[in-house]
């Protein structure tokens, strides 16, 4: 017979036994069963039988799911019996037919061959079958639904089927010679923990013992693999304190193991000079985050400054993950080992050093407890490693220093704080202007994490800050140029309107000099003007607008025209190319759109009506229309940011498309793919709100369309994000206030969801828009909200303060309507119904 490589079917026998497999399930087929079931069996006596019954699971894809999925379990039932003295190139052959069909598209067929794979193992061992751990990790790391659903499910099958085999041919495997496969089954333990920790638990001090040993691995890949396993245990949400006896000696391991080693390419990056232009392959690809509206946009969480994902960082993360939930309870431990490594002199020991700060810096938030008495100290000693002699002990002390920003910033309040603050600020000031690319990197993204915490406190030292700021802008190299945008953006989110300031008294002459501006604007403007609309190192530039023409508002004015309209030609030209990139003169890149749209929001967040004139002259409202229409969500998410946007400052703009703007933006929220687009339906529904309270009676013929979309979301928040139920929530109220008439008749199927999901919303104008919409269904169908009195007690509770005396007085009315229309005692029932702390913030309604 071929080998099991040539093994290929031929096409009678193929065509025999899948008209044999299709009699046998068809219901109406005249053939006798028991017939054909003889026949099956014959054929099994064929020694390559089941090669084709795997060939027809796997591949005969112009056949129906029905007949693969009864070969597959044929296929099932005689493996049972036969594989065992099956030829090892057969056995081979079924095996490799079987991986690639984990992630197989049909449900059915990925459950059938998950069966399959567990009666291989529990016939053959795992240790038979190695290429089964590495197909598994594989799927369940992708971010396909199909792969990871197939590998959940043939692991589980094959883990109840035969744990202990599993287990045992793993234990058997874990000191193989092979690094891959000693790396392999680290990898197996940890899909185990993250898919079936409680199979683990039984064997915890052996696992444990045992990747503290793999840890040590002289391989890095295996002691990589090893590490992971500890981000994996707390995911897992196993007992934290199976794991307390073997801190002091983890935690050594890690902090060993967070020792630059000699092969290490960043030891060979951190020697680049800022001369030196960056390569194409130094340019890490960006992705620019959609608006989202009602929450903000997720961190980075690319904090650390090391780029590649290996054991040194892995190591530090792991430790990050410990102080988090062991707190204090590792210093013991840690600390000596710590400042063992801080005080080696010599060059020799700077890797040593390094990960000492390194150290420090994973630790920061979760002992911040411990440290904090200490913190003066700890940052006393990190401010003069800025200027050391080794770029990569200044890269890393920036990044711990960043990690403390908080606790710096909190502690300005005292004169010592305040000096503190001082001389961090100068520092990172003084390193972004380093002439290492590595340094300038970690100290520009420190600088805009110290940003972040300290905001206000920035003011007084602008001009400064700006200074070096735009020094870094007309020197750095393409890749770090993205940081100093980010850390101007950030800058700008931070002090605001204090950048419009146009005159500071200077401490030498007696005159006002202006600043600000003055410094941040032209270099800035002639990037823009150097820079054509094709090329991608706008993306950061306009970016970093979007947050400057937000924090200038008006004072934006001056610099609104030419950006504006450059948006709109980027747009156009994207559209174009769209359906012709040789007539656009450029080749499609959606985040192009989504850029201008979102600067285009920034706009009309700053300039507010006084983007007006600008839109009344563009074509603005009949692209934004196609935007939103895009078949790519995040061109939409950030289109519909931008209608609610403009629906607030200029309505009058958008008035001749209404209809169809509100049509677009109602369909976005009744999708079955809701969750995949989640970011989509919560700027629509932010939108549709917003036009609500301008258009006002216009919007009545969308009112209840919407309406049957947002009950549904409101029924089922712990399904879905938080601020699409603050929006679904806020929109209805807004759709019930100006047209109560037509969604109060149906209150009584949403008031409770809705109340819940109104009791979460902080105060603001939009949640005083919902309670407005409130009242007004109230007085209209006062029935409607009886049977959940309770829910709107709790709803009105949720005030700190509506500050709006208008709102408060028809919310008074609103609860003494109730007090009145609740006789023999059944308003006092619906009281004792209610938490103490809700009765006593009911009281300043005077009921």
């Amino acid at each position: 017979m071929a080998t099991s490589v040539a093994w290929q079917p031929q096409e009678q026998g193929f065509n025999e036994i899948c008209r044999l497999l299709e009699q046998q399930i068809s219901p109406s087929s005249t053939a006798d069963k028991s017939q054909i079931w003889q026949q099956l069996q014959q054929y099994s006596q064929f020694p390559d039988f089941n090669n084709y019954l795997a060939f027809i699971l796997a591949r005969a894809e112009g056949k129906s799911v029905e007949i693969r999925q009864a070969a597959g379990l044929l296929l099932k039932n005689n493996l049972r019996t036969a594989y065992k003295s099956m030829s090892p190139s057969n056995q081979q052959y079924i095996k490799s037919e079987l991986l690639p069909c984990l992630g197989a598209a049909d449900r059915h067929i990925r459950s059938t061959v998950g069966t399959i794979v567990s009666v291989v193992v529990q016939l053959g061992g795992i240790a038979g079958w190695l290429e089964l751990l590495q197909a598994l990790v594989t799927c369940l790391d992708s971010n396909d639904i199909n792969h990871m659903e197939g590998a959940m499910d043939a692991l589980s099958k094959a883990l109840f089927v035969s744990m202990d085999q599993y287990l045992q041919g793993l234990f058997l495997l874990s000191n193989d010679p092979s690094a891959e496969v000693r790396k392999l089954v680290c990898a197996a333990f940890n899909l185990l923990i993250e898919v079936r920790p409680s199979f683990l638990e039984p064997h915890l001090r052996n696992l444990f013992e045992y990747m503290l040993q793999v840890n040590k691995d002289t391989d890095d890949d295996v002691a990589l693999e090893a590490c992971e396993f500890w981000h994996s245990y707390f995911e897992a949400q196993l007992p934290h304190e199976n794991l307390k006896e073997f801190l002091p000696r983890l935690v050594p391991v890690l902090l060993s193991n967070m020792i630059y080693a000699d092969d290490d390419e960043s030891l060979v990056e951190a020697e680049e000079d800022e001369s030196l232009p960056d390569r194409d392959q130094d340019l890490k690809p960006r992705f620019h985050s959609s608006r989202l509206h009602g929450s903000e946009n997720p961190e980075d969480d690319d904090d650390d400054i090391v780029n590649v994902w290996n054991l040194r960082k892995c190591s530090a993360a792991a430790l990050d993950v410990l102080s988090n939930v062991f707190g204090d309870e590792i210093l013991p431990t840690l600390m000596p080992v710590i400042q063992a490594k801080l005080s080696a002199s010599g060059d020799e020991a700077w890797k040593d050093r390094e990960a000492a700060v390194l150290a420090l810096g994973a630790i920061a938030e979760g002992c911040i407890k411990g440290l904090y008495p200490h913190l003066s100290e700890i940052v006393a000693f990190l401010i003069p490693l800025l200027d050391d002699k080794f770029p990569l002990i200044r890269s890393i002390s920036c990044w711990t220093l960043s990690r403390f920003s908080k606790f710096i910033v909190q502690d300005i309040g005292h004169q010592n704080g305040r000096e503190q603050f001082e001389k961090v600020l100068m520092g990172l000031l003084k390193r972004i202007l380093d002439t290492n690319k590595r340094v300038q990197e970690a100290a520009c993204s420190a600088f805009a994490t110290l940003e972040e915490e300290a905001a206000e406190e920035l003011a007084p030292r602008l001009e400064i800050i700006l200074q070096h700021l735009m020094m870094a802008f007309g020197k750095y190299q393409r890749r770090n140029l993205r940081i100093v945008y980010d850390a101007i953006g950030t800058l700008a989110d931070a002090v605001g309107f204090e950048l419009n300031q146009k005159y500071v008294a200077n401490n030498y002459l007696d005159d006002m000099q202006p600043v600000y501006l003055d410094i941040l604007m032209p270099p800035l403007i002639a990037k823009w003007q150097l820079l054509p609309n094709s090329d991608k190192d706008l993306f950061p530039l306009l970016e970093c607008f979007t947050s400057i023409a937000q924090a200038l508002g008006a004072g934006f004015t001056q610099f609104a025209q030419p950006v504006f309209q450059r948006c709109i030609n980027i747009i156009q030209t994207q559209q174009l190319a769209k359906v012709d990139s040789v007539a656009a003169g450029a080749q499609y890149d959606k985040e192009f759109v989504v850029c201008c749209l979102d600067l285009l929001s920034g706009l009309a967040e700053g300039l507010g009506s006084g983007i007006e004139s600008l839109v009344a002259q563009s074509n603005l409202r009949d692209m934004l229309l196609q935007c939103c229409m895009d078949d790519a969500s995040d061109v939409r998410q950030s289109a519909f940011a931008l209608l609610g946007d403009l629906a607030r400052v200029c309505p009058v703009h958008l008035q001749a498309r209404l209809s169809d703007f509100l049509d677009i933006a109602a369909k976005q929220l009744n999708t079955p793919k809701l969750k995949e687009t989640v970011s989509v339906a919560n700027n629509a529904c932010w939108a549709i709100g917003e036009l609500a309270v301008k258009a006002r009676q216009e919007i009545s013929p969308i009112v209840m369309t919407v309406v049957l979309c947002l009950v549904p979301i409101l029924k089922h928040s712990e399904e879905l994000n938080k601020s699409l139920i603050e929006n679904s929530a806020i929109t209805l109220g807004r759709l019930a206030w100006v047209c109560p008439e037509l969604v109060s008749p149906h209150m009584e199927h949403f008031m409770q969801p809705w109340c819940i999901a109104l009791s979460m919303i902080r105060d603001d104008t939009e949640k005083e828009d919902a309670f407005r919409g409130l009242c007004a269904m109230v007085k209209a169908n006062p029935s409607g909200a009886l049977s959940s009195l309770v829910f709107m007690c709790r709803a009105i509770a949720s005030w700190h303060e509506i500050r709006s005396e208008e709102l408060h007085n028809e919310v008074c009315q609103v609860l003494h309507g109730y007090k009145q229309m609740l006789r023999n005692g059944a308003w006092d029932q619906c009281m004792s119904a209610l938490e103490p702390p809700v009765k006593d913030k009911l009281s300043k309604y005077q009921v």
